[in-house]
């Protein structure tokens, strides 16, 4: 066997690899030809708020504990390996261990929707959109007596140029947004004054009750306080990566929450 028949293989495995099926799908990428694995387990937290808190040290000593376990199931398997722990986002993991060395392809393991992480959402459209090598999905059902099973494949030619279709480049000096973000951030900011304006109607009128008035401006308040996170979430704070559980969260409050206010508050001005 030549060094040039080779493969190159990245493995992005969030979960500790077992022996079973996960590694046969492995092996079934040697195609005769053997491959050279390196695994990148990324060091991802346990829930998207200490993701948002920047918490790293607990996540990234139980990757490595990961690690060395996928390591020693694999040469146990008979497949030698090399392997790291990575980015607590399992696409900046990935582009981290492109830059050190390319590869023939990038192989994701990711667990069924029904059991999906906080993490996993929409993974593997962002690894189509962020990542050039042709990817492989490995779609995998845990916590069965008898050990994980690899319910579903999915392969995709080269990737994209690096952001999703309906990202659009606003400044040099703010990260691409989708659609879905500009929604959420001119409805919130247009959200935020129209809730403010009639929590002010409302206060200076001679209608509702003071606690009306209160109720009112609470929820201005809050209104106000919710979407300016998110603006500044997904404006400034790229450099944490602002995305997952607690950006879906923050944008449809941003598109249903201040719109209900805005209905709420006009309610109380009409109604009280």
């Amino acid at each position: 066997m030549s060094a040039t028949a080779t493969r190159r293989v990245l493995a992005i495995v969030p979960d500790e690899l077992q022996a079973g099926e996960e590694i046969d799908e492995i092996r079934r990428l040697a195609d005769g030809a053997g491959i050279e694995l390196h695994v990148v387990v990324p060091a991802v937290e346990a829930t998207a708020f200490r993701h948002t808190m920047g918490d790293v040290d607990e996540p990234k000593a139980e990757a490595e504990e990961r690690l060395r376990a996928s390591l020693a199931s694999l040469r146990d398997s008979g497949i030698e390996a090399s392997g790291e722990v990575g980015d607590p986002d399992p696409i900046q993991a990935t582009q981290d261990a492109l830059l050190k060395e390319p590869a023939d392809e990038v192989l994701i393991f990711e667990r069924e929707a029904q059991q999906a992480r906080w993490f996993e959402e929409g993974l593997f459209e962002k690894a189509q959109a962020a990542i050039e090598p042709p990817l492989r999905l490995v779609v995998i059902h845990s916590g069965d007596a008898d050990g994980e099973h690899v319910v579903g494949v999915e392969e995709v030619g080269r990737g994209t140029d690096g952001k999703e279709e309906d990202d659009l480049e606003i400044s040099e000096n703010l990260p691409p947004l989708s659609t879905r973000d500009l929604a959420g951030i001119l409805i919130g900011i247009v959200g935020t004054i129209v809730t403010i304006v009639l929590a002010a109607v409302i206060a200076s009128g001679p209608g509702p009750e003071a606690g009306w008035k209160a109720v009112a401006i609470g929820i201005a308040i809050f209104t106000g306080l919710i979407n300016m996170a998110h603006v500044v979430g997904l404006t400034l704070f790229e450099s944490v990566r602002y995305r997952g559980g607690f950006a879906v969260f923050f944008r449809g409050l941003s598109l249903v929450g201040t719109s209900a206010a805005m209905l709420i508050n006009l309610g109380i001005l009409l109604f009280t």
